[in-house]
Order: structure tokens, then C-alpha cells, then sequence
């Protein structure tokens, strides 16, 4: 699940250390291997995204197709594209948690 070598674009993340431990955002620029620039639609937008290091990430293996057909479409996605993903990530989530009895 927490693979480093292979960020994809559009992939949803958890971020691990820094200011917004804990949250959640999407993929939407790969530098190289070890950086790469995310938002989340809400508090960062797309037009000033946050440059993070990989290893302070945890990949998650949803990946949203309408933020990656945007990206390939014109280069760009909307905020509220990201917020929908995120929103769906973290619902998902939560619905696996209370499956679990958590």
C-alpha cells in the first residue's frame, strides 16, 4: 500500500508529517521520485499546490479518474473536482472503519 517509488497522478494520499498531519489530498504534479505537488481543493488550492516529499506521504491505492482525465484534458483540474475526491476518499474510508467495529 505505502509505495514510494511510484506516485501516479490523481493518486490520493494521507500526509504523515508536517502542518496538516493527518489529512488527506490528491496528487497533482510529479516532479521526479521524490517530490511531488498535491492539494486538496479546500485549504490548498490547485493553483498553489504544496511541494511535499514522497516519504512523508502515504499513498493510498484510490486514484480518482475524473482529476486525472482533467489533468490529461487541459493540464488543470477544478477545486471542487478535488474536494469530491477527497470527500469520497475519506467517506470510504469511514465506511470500512465502522465494517470493521471500529
Amino acid at each position: 500500500m505505502n509505495n514510494p517509488s511510484n506516485p501516479q497522478l490523481g493518486q490520493l494520499v494521507k500526509i504523515r508529517k508536517g502542518r496538516n498531519a493527518d489529512q488527506a489530498a490528491v496528487i497533482v504534479a510529479i516532479v521526479d521520485n521524490r517530490f511531488v505537488y498535491i492539494a486538496d481543493g479546500d485549504k490548498r488550492k490547485f493553483d498553489q499546490p504544496k511541494k511535499k516529499n514522497v516519504l512523508h506521504l502515504e499513498l493510498q491505492p484510490m486514484i480518482s479518474s475524473e482529476v486525472v482525465n482533467s489533468l490529461n484534458e487541459s493540464g488543470r483540474v477544478t477545486n471542487g473536482k478535488l474536494r469530491y475526491a477527497v470527500h469520497s476518499f475519506l467517506e470510504s474510508t469511514n465506511i470500512q472503519a465502522e465494517e470493521k467495529g471500529d
